[in-house]
């Protein structure tokens, strides 16, 4: 189950707000605050959805709300942010008081995107069109080093692999070691001085 709709779709108006409305709106807003738009329209007496009463107070009514053009140094702010940022019109519009989101991303789309193309400025990367090619040389040519580099290190261990097979194998030493008291050998002509035989030492 989803979330219930703010409001009966069937008995709401659409479209342009009147002036009424509007002062309806900014009166009930004014008396009780901003929020609780699901309950807003009933409580206000407006035939409207929740979220339409939301957007209007938002991007219209509100009284911090900039009019006007936008000047060159909110341009140059949005264009460092968008660099920042991205498409984050939200976050864009926090730091550019009485200017709302939609109305950043609608500039955006309708004169700063034009104005980079005009400069030669990739409105997505912010970087000069011109950068491109040599980048993409740079990057080819150090592909090529380094698949350069590659073969000659496979080379070199194919050659090293060779040389092995080639040399003479040494047998397997067994190295371990192991102390202990020494053995005490006799000589045989001591042992002959003595008069020992061999079957008395066994």
């Amino acid at each position: 189950m989803g979330r219930s709709p703010c409001c009966e779709k069937a008995h709401t108006n659409k479209g342009a707000w009147t002036k009424e409305e509007d002062e309806r709106l900014i009166a009930h807003i004014r008396a009780h605050g901003e929020g609780g738009w699901r309950t807003l329209p009933r409580a206000a007496g407006l035939l409207r959805c929740g979220k339409s009463c939301r957007l209007r107070w938002i991007n219209y009514l509100r009284p911090d709300l900039k009019r006007g053009n936008f000047t060159q140094e909110e341009d140059e702010t949005i264009i460092n942010l968008h660099r920042l940022l991205g498409n984050r019109w939200s976050l864009i519009a926090a730091r550019l008081p009485g200017r709302t989101d939609n109305e950043i991303k609608n500039y955006w789309n309708t004169h700063i995107r034009r104005k980079l193309l005009s400069r030669g400025v990739d409105p997505i990367t912010h970087r000069p069109f011109d950068e491109r090619a040599p980048s993409t040389i740079a990057i080819s040519s150090e592909r090529k080093e380094e698949k350069q580099q590659q073969q000659q290190q496979q080379s070199s261990s194919d050659e090293s692999s060779a040389q092995r097979q080639q040399a003479p194998k040494c047998p397997d030493l067994n190295l371990e070691l192991c102390i202990s008291p020494p053995l005490l050998r006799r000589e045989p002509s001591f042992q002959l001085q003595l008069g020992i035989t061999d079957s008395a030492t066994e």
